[in-house]
């Protein structure tokens, strides 16, 4: 599937849009995610696809919060992204801040996921490894109930996400746990690498 884009575009596009350490980390980390999920949800031959929409989903998120998915429908078309990937990344902001269902598989899967490594990544820095590759589910789910930690990340998204995919959402929690556990040293490794 054509994106109009090579990864290391994606990834100096984001840039250039996003300067906080903490947005790059999300974006590359909803990259990673989304590759895992294609790979198990049977959508190897479109992995590269389904990573940079990840990555550039956020891209006007930090400049332009007001306008988020609606913004990035002009800065991904100027730098030349295919429609089908700007559909994707807008539409994972359905019934928030687009109108765009989440309707592909990879769709429903950035839906899903994306708030979800939000609550992921703040559980693992309350840890003493600041890793998620200790973590375990149970744990997980604790900090998912407890409305008090991570408030700014909205269950009810992730909730709606696992509906809209089609899975129960204790299924969600840990197969996106599982997906930035194995991908946790490659993300490390692509923030020291562009010294972000």
């Amino acid at each position: 599937m054509e994106t109009g884009i090579t990864r290391d575009e994606a990834f100096e596009l984001i840039r250039k849009y996003n300067k906080e350490a903490f947005h790059i980390r999300h974006a590359v980390t909803v990259e990673k995610v989304l590759m895992w999920y294609a790979d198990k949800l049977g959508y190897g031959d479109e992995k590269e696809y389904w990573g940079i929409v990840g990555l550039l989903h956020d891209i006007d998120f930090e400049l332009y919060p007001g306008e988020h998915c609606k913004k990035a429908v002009d800065l991904l078309t100027e730098a030349g992204v295919k429609e089908s990937v700007i559909r994707s990344v807008c539409s994972h902001g359905y019934g928030i801040c687009s109108d765009i269902k989440p309707e592909h598989e990879m769709e429903k899967v950035l839906f899903a996921a994306d708030e979800l490594t939000g609550l992921i990544n703040a559980a693992a820095l309350m840890r003493p490894s600041k890793s998620t590759k200790d973590m375990e589910l149970k744990s997980l789910k604790k900090k998912f109930k407890s409305k008090s930690f991570a408030a700014g990340c909205d269950r009810d998204v992730i909730q709606k996400g696992a509906e809209i995919l089609g899975v129960e959402l204790s299924d969600l929690l840990s197969d996106t746990l599982e997906a930035m556990k194995e991908s946790e040293d490659e993300i490390n490794d692509n923030m020291g690498k562009y010294s972000v």
